[in-house]
């Protein structure tokens, strides 16, 4: 009964946010990264093509589900503002310092592997005025090795993953 339940929902998300974007929906990010044992079945049956519950990589990777392989896109927990600064209490400095040590380890990490370097932000939190300065220093770390970067949305992300050849991205053998 959930299952229905849980799919009841899904589809009436779906459409939703559908009728107000004005095009299908394609990626799936839970509350609170939650979801059940058959959330990625569903969203597949559901049309879309992939999620991003499931912080597991820092690169993208197929998931098998009943009705065919789905996409997890990276989602990160640790460069997020909401458990960085509200749950642990960092600040805005630590926040911007965590995101420049990430970038710049996972730009070194990327000469050998593709990954994605995901920041997460939520206005109501980095958006406040004495947080504001930390995330823009960042941002111009980031931007000066914009020739190096292809930034893009996760569905753009999602799409390219969908274009390689199988074996570049893990689970591809699924295709």
């Amino acid at each position: 009964m959930w299952e229905e339940d849980e799919g009841r929902l899904i589809k009436e998300c779906t459409d939703a946010i559908a009728g107000h974007a004005g095009e299908p929906v394609e990626g799936w990010l839970g509350p609170w990264l939650a979801m059940s044992g058959v959330t990625p079945d569903l969203l597949k049956e559901n049309g879309y093509k992939y999620v991003m519950d499931w912080p597991a990589d820092d690169q993208p990777f197929w998931m098998k589900t009943r009705s065919g392989p789905i996409l997890s896109v990276p989602y990160p927990l640790e460069i997020n503002d909401a458990p960085a600064m509200v749950t642990r209490q960092h600040t805005g400095q630590d926040f911007e310092q965590m995101i420049i040590d990430q970038f710049d380890e996972m730009l070194r990490m990327s000469e050998k592997y593709p990954l994605v370097c995901a920041i997460s932000n939520h206005p109501f939190v980095i958006g406040q005025p004495f947080r504001l300065a930390g995330l823009r220093r960042a941002l111009a770390h980031i931007m000066k090795h914009r020739d190096q970067l292809w930034i893009a949305q996760p569905r753009e992300n999602a799409r390219h993953c969908a274009s390689m050849e199988k074996g570049i991205i893990p689970g591809s053998e699924m295709l």
